[in-house]
């Protein structure tokens, strides 16, 4: 290529970000003068993105909750089609948030831009017609489960399965005690690693029931409990609800990756979300639970489609860890599913390795290869 690869890439999540680092760190390194612009977070930004906006403003969730959001979500997608409209690049590539990003790649996309989709939109869990608004939108869809490709090969559009790059990075088997060094923690300690998420949202629905789950667990099984921090911002905000209260175990936040402080522990106690497949890639015995407004859970109600919710028991077809949601979401009930996790940690070590295994396909060379590969068509 005689003149330098011209990218646009957008994520709008940590879990975005993370498999978006991971993609642009494959492309720089076959492509190392190539010019990346976009939205995304530390990760993209340290492997080379020119973020336009904060990602932050993206990582809105539910039907609802992004409906107070919408303006300014509108005013910056408007910015960022009108600045891949004047400056286009070689390729564009949405990492999920298919809301914000699916009409980008359609207009750029109807410009003559090629675009790409990473991470599959959840038609095979609800609006499994949304697959049309893809094909119109995207030239390829990469997806990171391979379930997912039913529902593309049912309607003949391109999906590419390239694997999860957790799945690459996190060891089959993986060093608690290495974790428990690097932490400072003592190999005897007990220890509870609770993931509130990473959105406020999700902090403000679920970190004071976690907080006050693992003061009732403690009672049975005396703790230590780890809280990882997604951002700055969010490490703040976790540090004031901690710190305005009192615990008689040791609670420590930490600014560092969830999973370091999940291999550590002897059990996780999470937001639903990419932090269960990450536990369960680190082979932790976990709780995930999930809360929404009731508006938006008695609109999921009739349109989702699967058993399950937490990835683990969707990867497996069948309830592999505990997964609780509304009004379930209560210290006693979490405290119970917790010990019960407990005095059955081992059950489920062996799919957990074998979904692994599934997942782990180099998925960065694979995403980076079909991303140069619709370039050079």
């Amino acid at each position: 290529m005689s003149k330098p690869l011209k990218i646009g890439v957008i994520a709008g999540e940590a879990s975005g970000d993370v498999l978006g680092g991971g993609l642009l760190k494959e492309l720089k390194r076959l492509y190392p003068d190539a010019q990346i612009e976009g939205i995304g977070g530390k990760h993209m930004i340290d492997n080379g993105l020119k973020s336009l906006a904060d990602m932050n403003i993206l990582s809105v969730m539910g039907l609802v909750e992004v409906l107070k959001h919408l303006p300014s979500l509108l005013k910056l997608r408007r910015f960022i089609v009108q600045h891949f409209l004047n400056n286009p690049p070689d390729i564009f590539i949405g990492i999920d948030a298919p809301d914000f990003n699916l009409p980008i790649e359609k207009k750029l996309k109807a410009s003559g831009v090629k675009t790409v989709h990473y991470v599959s939109p959840t038609v095979w869990a609800w609006r499994e017609k949304r697959i049309h608004k893809i094909a119109k939108a995207t030239n390829l869809v990469l997806g990171i489960f391979p379930f997912e490709s039913v529902s593309y090969e049912k309607y003949g559009y391109p999906y590419t399965f390239v694997g999860h790059t957790l799945a690459d990075d996190i060891p089959i088997e993986v060093d608690k005690a290495a974790a428990r060094k690097k932490l400072g923690l003592k190999d005897e300690q007990h220890v509870l690693a609770v993931l509130p998420g990473s959105r406020r949202k999700e902090i403000d629905s679920l970190l004071q029931i976690f907080l006050d789950t693992a003061r009732l667990y403690n009672k049975t099984k005396p703790c230590c409990v780890l809280i990882p921090s997604a951002n700055m911002m969010l490490h703040k905000k976790i540090e004031s609800i901690v710190q305005a209260q009192s615990f008689d175990f040791d609670v420590q936040i930490y600014a560092k990756p969830a999973r370091e402080l999940m291999i550590a522990a002897d059990l996780v106690l999470l937001t639903s979300g990419t932090a269960s497949l990450e536990a369960m890639l680190c082979k932790r015995p976990m709780v995930v639970a999930y809360k929404m407004s009731a508006l938006t859970y008695k609109m999921m109600q009739r349109l989702y489609i699967p058993k399950y919710f937490a990835l683990p028991n969707i990867l497996a077809e069948e309830q592999l860890v505990p997964e609780v949601l509304q009004e379930e979401v209560n210290p006693a009930s979490l405290c119970q599913l917790l010990l019960e996790q407990l005095a059955s940690m081992e059950q489920n070590i062996d799919k957990f390795i074998s979904i692994h295994r599934t997942l782990q396909c180099n998925a960065n060379e694979q995403a980076a290869q079909a991303v140069l590969s619709l370039v050079k068509q």
